[in-house]
């Protein structure tokens, strides 16, 4: 851990200690800060306005799903929301984290406080299927009006589930259930390498690769 994260991480559990979950530096030196999605928009708005922090602009919201993350099964929420934030005052970068729970996937949407979070938080509803409460148009952005299912969920179907043509007869275009056969060839593969160090530092070497 460097002075510079050791300083922010400090600085941020004196702040926030009764808010956050978690406040640690990742193996890639990344400060990372969990919180509950009931302290969300007070930790990020005074994220945002507290001169000591100063994190002035949102760069990315994207989602997670854990479903079959890592060798062994997953303990906890399914899904999470992930906050990239940059202070240009004082050169420092901060990852917000939001764990969410399959049942009921709804998070408190920061459009308020960051506007270009707008269409990231489209993107993490139509790939993930996470709800962002009080999101001023909460539409889908990168998949069709008429698609089904969030295809970056890792139960969702290589196939997908419909596919579309155009009836000549009807005279525009429609959508029917998927008509090829399911085929999955694709192997499922745990790197272990120098992008995921373990506390100490050492780096291993192996690659695994699981098919099923």
């Amino acid at each position: 851990m460097t002075d510079v994260n050791q300083m922010l991480v400090s600085r941020l559990t004196q702040r926030f200690q009764n808010l956050m979950q978690e406040c640690t530096v990742s193996a890639t030196r990344e400060t990372r800060v969990t919180v509950g999605k009931d302290w969300l928009i007070e930790l990020c708005r005074s994220l945002r306005d507290d001169p000591e922090f100063s994190f002035e602009q949102l760069i990315d919201v994207c989602g997670v799903d854990y479903s079959t993350y890592g060798a062994s099964a997953w303990q906890g929420p399914r899904f999470a929301v992930v906050y990239h934030l940059i202070s240009y005052r004082h050169n420092q970068r901060l990852r917000v984290k939001v764990l969410v729970d399959e049942r009921e996937p709804i998070v408190p949407s920061v459009v308020d406080i960051w506007a270009s979070a707008n269409w990231y938080e489209r993107e993490a509803y139509d790939l993930f299927g996470i709800l962002f409460d009080g999101h001023p148009d909460l539409r889908r952005l990168l998949t069709d009006y008429g698609f089904i299912g969030h295809p970056f969920r890792k139960d969702f179907p290589l196939i997908g589930n419909v596919e579309m043509r155009y009836d000549p007869e009807k005279q525009r275009v429609v959508y029917e259930p998927v008509s090829i056969e399911p085929r999955i060839t694709v192997p499922r593969i745990i790197r272990h390498d120098n992008r995921y160090l373990d506390p100490a530092g050492a780096t291993a070497k192996s690659t695994e690769v699981k098919r099923g």
